[in-house]
């Protein structure tokens, strides 16, 4: 059956779908896998996310006037079978092997002094690290999460902050996928079970609020 958007916010709705959750006074913020792949236009993984990339890095320094952590992720494979099946299943991340410079950060988004980078093999950030660990140490109890891709990193990672206790914020427009179409989708999926999504200006002002 074809339903469209607004018969299907009814739909999840009346099933039960699309509950609150109420973000806590101790966020971080996470920055997924801002690599040079993903804005190098010589490359297959190439998503034309510039914008997406400026929002972050606005959020990023806010988070940092604030007092707020900050996390940046990025992928290494040191043998491709650091990578497992999903290295199997997306040749394409052969862009991320050690000292491929397409797997560093851009200039215009990069960690600073005190920012936590988190080297991950897998989607989620959360998946065979200890970003969990680090962040209850922290006292986090939220987490806003940007990055690349939507239906991807984005997606695991705050499906795992759900897992871990967190309340997952994803900023819709500092998250980025090479499909318009894909990126809604998956914001749909994540609004209706496993995140709230908001907007870069209200992640502003709510990082404005709170601290550490």
């Amino acid at each position: 059956m074809n339903r469209n958007a607004d018969d299907l916010e009814t739909d999840y709705a009346t099933a039960g779908f699309g509950g609150k959750l109420l973000p806590g006074k101790s966020p971080a913020l996470i920055l997924i896998d801002f690599a040079r792949a993903y804005f190098d236009k010589d490359c297959g993984l190439y998503a034309g996310v510039e914008a997406e990339r400026t929002v972050a890095a606005r959020l990023a320094d806010a988070a940092r006037a604030a007092g707020v952590p900050v996390v940046f992720t990025r992928v290494e494979y040191a043998t491709p079978g650091d990578g497992g099946q999903f290295y199997r299943k997306v040749p394409a991340l052969a862009a991320f092997d050690s000292g491929n410079p397409l797997g560093d950060f851009t200039p215009e988004l990069t960690p600073h002094d005190g920012d936590i980078v988190v080297t991950k093999f897998f989607p989620s950030a959360f998946f065979a690290t200890d970003l969990a660990t680090q962040l209850h140490a922290l006292g986090v109890d939220t987490l806003l999460v940007t990055g690349l891709s939507t239906s991807g990193c984005v997606r695991a990672t705050a499906l795992d902050a759900l897992c871990h206790g967190f309340v997952p914020l994803v900023v819709e427009d500092a998250c980025g996928d090479r499909d318009r179409r894909v990126h809604d989708a998956n914001i749909f999926d994540l609004k209706s079970k496993y995140a709230e999504v908001w907007e870069s200006e209200e992640a502003v002002a709510y990082l404005g609020r709170a601290s550490i």
